[in-house]
């Protein structure tokens, strides 16, 4: 698997790839690098100081909105001790860098794409408009912007793309911190209100509490339709509604036979001893 970093730009210019970081080590398919690379350093050089790290949280959960922040941090700084991917941390290690990130940004602001979005335009592009909201709303123009991953051409922006970008640029890990930190706060207040999805631990997530949540009490309006687990659940679900209807239909079809079809016409001259009520209830529970 090679190193790559992506140039993006507006749509009509196609990206350009840069050669592999020959600081890129594997081993046992674990990708280090060192703390961190000159990446960022040379954008500065070659575009302006003011280089937005920009990162999204919340493409893979079945429930909840897609997050994104774009973070500013000073140039000619020492990077805060501890930043890194913020799915190597820790959440009292996201909690607590954040503050520092916070405190020691030029600017940094954060943007969204919620449910009915991500259903509507998909999740990819739904996480590109999170970007572009994230980007909007800072308060400081940037001369550059870098993000994690590759080239997005629906992203109108001039940017650079980089492979692994959380655990190489410490822009993208601020940014990737900020957008994380956030996205658990909210959906803890969500599993507030939905408490048998357990969203305070899983953030909306495939887990077995989920899953769990989902059977026995069906979806909420924050889970993905759009997703494929979501969309078997539904399935299911109309599966069994249609079941259970036509079940009723059936019963009410057949009827409970009462005191009268219970004649000597209809049963001849079997000898049979039972209880209406026992057979009305024993058809009920069957049924």
């Amino acid at each position: 698997m090679q190193d790559e970093v992506e140039q993006g730009a507006a749509p009509e210019s196609a990206p350009e790839t840069l050669p592999p970081d020959p600081k890129l080590v594997r081993r046992r398919r674990v990708y280090k690098w060192s703390r961190w690379t000159t990446i960022e350093r040379e954008l500065r050089r070659e575009k302006g100081s003011l280089l937005a790290g920009v990162d999204e949280v919340g493409r893979g959960p079945i429930a909840g909105p897609v997050i994104a922040c774009a973070v500013i941090m000073p140039a000619e700084t020492r990077a805060i001790p501890g930043v890194d991917d913020s799915k190597r941390l820790t959440h009292d290690q996201r909690v607590r860098l954040a503050a520092k990130i916070r405190e020691r940004a030029v600017a940094y602001a954060l943007g969204g794409a919620s449910v009915k979005e991500i259903d509507r335009i998909n999740i990819y592009q739904a996480s590109v408009l999170a970007m572009r909201r994230a980007l909007a709303r800072l308060r400081v123009t940037p001369d550059h912007v870098v993000i994690d991953g590759r080239a997005m051409r629906t992203l109108p922006i001039p940017h650079t793309a980089v492979v692994h970008g959380d655990a190489r640029c410490f822009s993208i890990a601020c940014a990737s911190i900020l957008a994380k930190v956030t996205r658990d706060l909210l959906m803890t207040r969500l599993g507030r209100r939905y408490p048998q999805y357990i969203w305070d631990h899983n953030a909306g997530y495939t887990t077995r509490e989920h899953v769990r949540g989902l059977t026995s009490y069906g979806i909420t309006p924050h889970h993905r339709r759009s997703f494929c687990r979501i969309s078997d659940l539904l399935l299911e679900l109309q599966h069994q509604s249609e079941l259970e209807e036509h079940d009723q239909r059936a019963f009410a079809d057949v009827g409970v036979p009462d005191e009268d079809d219970l004649d000597g016409d209809l049963l001849g001259d079997t000898e049979i001893d039972i209880d209406v009520a026992e057979l009305h209830d024993g058809f009920g529970r069957e049924v």
